[in-house]
């Protein structure tokens, strides 16, 4: 099949309700969906095999153009279609609200409302359910209210008005709107019977789901430079949330390439401690600060479970993730294999963990929180770890599949835990173990000083046996490790800026003098990007902060959305999205320009 098929990566919006997720494109077709959950195998999956993988389209039966945007500042996606004979606005939510006692509601539903606003449009609507990632041929029965799916692990139920006719894997129907009509298709998982009166159900969900969001929005305290990009990053990164434990997932996708025909594919529908960290950060800079307790809450949840041998990630039920493995029957998105599912850099070990956690918790302490005794003992033992285990290798924080190394972010990372530790325990007055620790901290410094720092490169390297750069020594500043006016700092971001660039945006580092355990390249990481940009600020240089910001800006889509990764070349989008990362540094990256315009 030919790869020209695929629409962009930028092509689609999101929708969801904090427990699973959907893709839309702009022609009006659903692509990417896991029910019941974000790990669940998918029932849409287009995205990764056109042919194979199944969708849920509805569009215009002649020529058409369409647009997309979000109905204000919420998750609620209207496509609008414009023919020659009139005008059609699909509306698509997947119902979600908080009750009164503050619990939040959510429905295993999609729903899609289509409504004439001009003229009279035929639309064509293709169900075509793929359950199992698409290894699941299931049975479509036409009853008088819809379609009924069986086959899968739970019945699907697609509920309209409009008669629908069998055609064996997929059931079609076309339906005539005239200006003011309106048809309702409501996706059902669970569910073997379809509604009566599915408009009359979508559109009390849709009025109370739109003003759960809008209610979130407006919980922003925000209101400077960049709010519509601040706010749809929160609103997006809200969406990815699952509700029931508070886990937050990098990305609802699976195996979108970071290079078009490469290996580079990944299932990101797990939740990362290194986000849950920095969504911390972010939401609380946005005046969420309930949110923001509520991961920190997660976090030491984790930590006590598992405590200093804590798992980099998780599935969004604290388990471990599945096993890494490969689904060959699918082709991947633009003949980008394998596809994946579940993720083997669960069971790496990445020192930077401890340094993620304890800075969570300095910043959690900031912002009113409280450690308690119990929690404390707990942070203790992150903090005796990071002491014990900075001497050793590990996987880094870009999960190489070669090494380990002496990775310096690491070494850096551990160094964050044992002085936060420090500043912990002085501000709650446990100051047994301070000495210890400062000697601790001084013997990373030193060693990190001696060996991290290259004097022919005139630069931080990625490991101690390399004079390879690595975007992640832009982080030594911005955690304090070495100020920025330290001309090491700032040979160090000349350095990364000019060898680590592809058309002025920062590549991770260069695959080719990295042993990464992969063949290929990949894309320019934009949350790198994002960290120059920081690094520009504190170095006074304002102006070129705030350019390079706003060009990174346009690399978001036409909803505000950004991927893991870009081609600055051509500006495609790539990677799996949209990305949890991205969205946040366009939070942080955001705030702190607006605080020094």
């Amino acid at each position: 099949m030919s790869g020209l098929v695929y629409k962009p990566i930028s092509d689609y919006g999101i929708i969801g309700n904090m427990v699973s997720a959907a893709l839309v494109a702009r022609d009006g077709s659903i692509d990417w969906c896991c029910l019941p959950r974000f790990d669940s195998p998918s029932i849409f999956a287009a995205i990764l095999d056109d042919e194979k993988g199944g969708r849920f389209g509805i569009k215009p039966s002649l020529h058409f153009e369409s647009s997309q945007s979000y109905l204000g500042e919420t998750n609620v996606l209207q496509t609008v279609f414009q023919t020659d004979t009139g005008t059609v606005t699909l509306t698509d939510f997947m119902p979600c609200y908080e009750r009164t006692d503050g619990k939040h509601v959510q429905f295993n539903e999609i729903h899609r409302m289509a409504e004439c606003t001009h003229g009279e449009v035929d639309l064509t609507v293709t169900f075509k359910p793929k359950p199992g990632y698409a290894t699941v041929d299931p049975s479509l029965t036409v009853a008088q209210y819809g379609v009924v799916v069986t086959g899968g692990r739970a019945p699907v139920s697609l509920s309209s008005s409009v008669p629908f006719k069998d055609l064996g894997d997929q059931a079609t129907a076309i339906v005539k709107l005239r200006w003011g009509d309106k048809a309702a298709f409501v996706l059902r998982y669970g569910s073997d019977r379809p509604l009566i009166g599915a408009i009359d159900n979508s559109l009390n969900k849709l009025a109370r789901t739109k003003a759960y969001w809008q209610q979130q929005a407006e919980g922003c305290v925000f209101s400077g430079h960049y709010r519509d990009y601040i706010v749809r990053s929160y609103l997006a990164l809200h969406l990815l949330v699952y509700s029931p434990t508070g886990a937050i997932v990098a990305a609802p996708t699976t195996s979108l390439p970071e290079e078009i025909g490469g290996e580079r594919n990944w299932d990101y529908r797990f939740t990362w401690l290194r986000d849950a960290s920095l969504t911390l950060n972010a939401f609380s800079s946005l005046g969420h600060k309930e949110e923001a307790i509520g991961f920190m809450k997660w976090l030491l949840n984790v930590c006590e479970r598992c405590g200093p041998k804590a798992q980099i990630l998780y599935d969004i039920d604290f388990g471990d993730p599945l096993d890494e493995r490969t689904l060959d029957h699918l082709e991947g998105y633009r003949r980008s294999r394998p596809v994946r599912i579940g993720n083997g850099a669960y069971n790496q070990r990445q020192l930077d963990i401890f340094g993620e956690v304890l800075e969570a918790a300095y910043n959690y302490v900031k912002i009113g929180g409280y450690i308690s005794s119990k929690d404390w003992k707990l942070l203790e033992t992150f903090v005796d770890a990071a002491c014990e285990l900075w001497p050793e290798p590990d996987s880094g924080i870009w999960e190489v599949r070669g090494g380990p190394f002496h990775f310096v972010h690491s070494k850096v990372m551990c160094w964050v835990a044992v002085d936060r530790g420090i500043k912990l325990a002085q501000g709650l007055e446990r100051n047994e173990k301070v000495s210890y620790w400062r000697q601790a901290a001084e013997d990373i410094r030193s060693d990190i000083l001696t060996k991290g720092w290259n004097p022919k490169k005139e630069a931080f390297t990625q490991h101690y046996d390399t004079e390879a750069l690595d975007a992640s020594a832009l982080l030594i500043p911005l955690f304090g490790f070495l100020p920025v006016s330290d001309k090491r700092i700032k040979s160090t971001i000349n350095h990364a800026a000019d060898e680590l660039s592809w058309n002025g945006l920062l590549r991770r580092y260069r695959t080719d003098e990295t042993d990464d355990g992969l063949k290929g390249s990949e894309g320019a990481f934009l949350w790198c990007t994002f960290w120059l940009v920081r690094n520009l600020l504190r170095l006074g240089k304002l102006e070129d902060a705030v350019e390079l910001y706003e060009r990174l800006l346009g690399y978001g889509n036409h909803l505000g959305l950004f991927s893991e990764m870009v081609n600055p070349v051509t500006g495609e989008a790539l990677g799996n999205f949209p990305q949890a990362l991205t969205h946040l540094a366009v939070i942080i990256t955001g705030l702190e320009l607006t605080q020094a315009i």
